[in-house]
């Protein structure tokens, strides 16, 4: 009997064909911590330009120096996009670890997808950098430690950016002029946690001239979405190619203003340390831009307009920064000032920084007006239109003689 072949009529997609031969993880392999940072030093290794800011605290760099110490297991991998077109339309714009300063595109460049701030703990490390002063490995304690600043080190202790500087000078200048870490076991030890540091090597997963969104893709997928680089990040972060650094120009002095202060508190999570001080610049928007207010400018994170603050003329986003961070102070005395409770949450500063960027009548700002709001305004429970309404009355009072009750 006869066996007749069945005809398929599946019709299977192209790409499908394609992938099947595509093996990315032949491009892995791995990479000390001495050549890592070495190729950071010399802008082989760079950031693209979406990348958010630093992130992690002293204390989660700590832990992770811990971590490479004593660890069991690897840490994860790092993920790097081999720029090998340097053309406008296939490459990312790329910036230096930690100064953020825009370089030169090259062919062969490294850029970090997913492991900046990993990276940047070691690099600190390497060029004892002024922010771990107070990270110390404790030979007591068998760890590394953050002693606190203005602190010096005890003299079973020595700085990690002197241990692990890339010039090995540096630690044997320090052994000299401290006794208690000269003798033979404790300069034997050091000497092998040093090693074991330059040595310790990262997996490397690299890719070849992936696209912005293909990178953002990969980042997104290794941090399970836990991580995501967002509108808000990449929108801004763009404006350091028009010479504006919005973290250093004007997040990481909003925060430090309120921390100086003691209000450090209002920043329920590490995150809306970027997105609270971002939305806090509506009203300087809608000012500069001369618009009426609008109800979806409330300065709250449901109502951040990144497209409209990027859309402004660069002297106009730095007038904005100008604008709110003078208003920042306005409030911070404000509430000094008048022995007002610590604000247990943001939209007191916020609110009140819309107040007196709004502001801009002659006569003086009736303050006890403005304690009676802080003293009786609840944000508990508020929805966001409850909360818009709040801030269109009290905005309103700032541009009218109108007294708030009666709004």
């Amino acid at each position: 009997m006869q066996r007749t072949k069945e005809k398929n009529n599946m019709r299977i997609h192209p790409r499908l064909k394609e992938n099947v031969e595509l093996n990315p993880t032949k491009e892995s392999s791995q990479e000390n911590l001495d050549l890592l940072c070495q190729k950071i030093d010399s802008r082989v290794i760079t950031l693209p330009l979406y990348q958010r800011d630093l992130s992690w605290t002293t204390q989660k760099s700590v832990d992770l120096l811990n971590y490479q110490l004593s660890g069991k297991s690897p840490v994860s991998a790092i993920s790097i996009n081999v720029i090998d077109e340097v053309s406008d339309s296939v490459a990312v714009p790329q910036v230096t670890f930690i100064n953020r300063e825009l370089v030169d595109l090259k062919s062969g460049m490294h850029s970090v997808v997913d492991g900046q701030q990993r990276l940047t703990t070691n690099y600190k490390a390497y060029i004892d950098s002024e922010d771990f002063k107070s990270i110390v490995l404790d030979l007591c304690k068998g760890k590394f430690v953050y002693i606190g600043d203005n602190t010096f080190p005890q003299n079973n202790q020595i700085p990690v950016g002197i241990l692990l500087n890339k010039d090995g000078k540096k630690l044997t200048e320090y052994l000299k002029t401290h006794k208690s870490l000269a003798v033979f076991e404790v300069q034997d030890i050091l000497v092998k946690v040093r090693n074991k540091f330059k040595s310790y090597y990262y997996t490397i997963n690299k890719a070849h001239d992936l696209s912005e969104e293909e990178q953002i893709r990969w980042f997104e997928v290794l941090n399970n979405a836990g991580s995501r680089v967002s509108a808000v990040q990449m929108g801004l972060s763009k404006l350091r190619m028009y010479g504006i650094d919005v973290y250093t120009q004007y997040t990481h002095v909003f925060v430090e203003k309120l921390k100086e202060h003691g209000f450090e508190s209002v920043f329920d999570k590490e995150t809306t340390k970027h997105t609270y001080p971002i939305c806090a610049l509506n009203a300087a928007y809608e000012v500069i831009m001369g618009t009426p207010h609008s109800n979806n400018y409330c300065p709250m994170a449901s109502d951040v307009r990144v497209n409209a603050i990027c859309s402004m003329k660069a002297s106009q986003i730095l007038l904005s920064f100008k604008y709110t961070l003078d208003a920042l102070d306005k409030v911070i005395d404000f509430i000094e000032n008048n022995d007002l409770d610590i604000p247990s949450r943001i939209d007191y500063i916020n609110f009140l920084i819309g107040y007196f960027v709004f502001y801009q009548r002659e006569d003086k700002v009736d303050e006890q007006f403005l304690i009676n709001w802080y003293n009786t305004v609840n944000f508990s429970n508020s929805s966001n239109t409850e909360r818009r309404k709040i801030y269109s009355k009290l905005t309103y009072c700032a541009t009218s003689n109108k007294l708030y009750k009666n709004l």
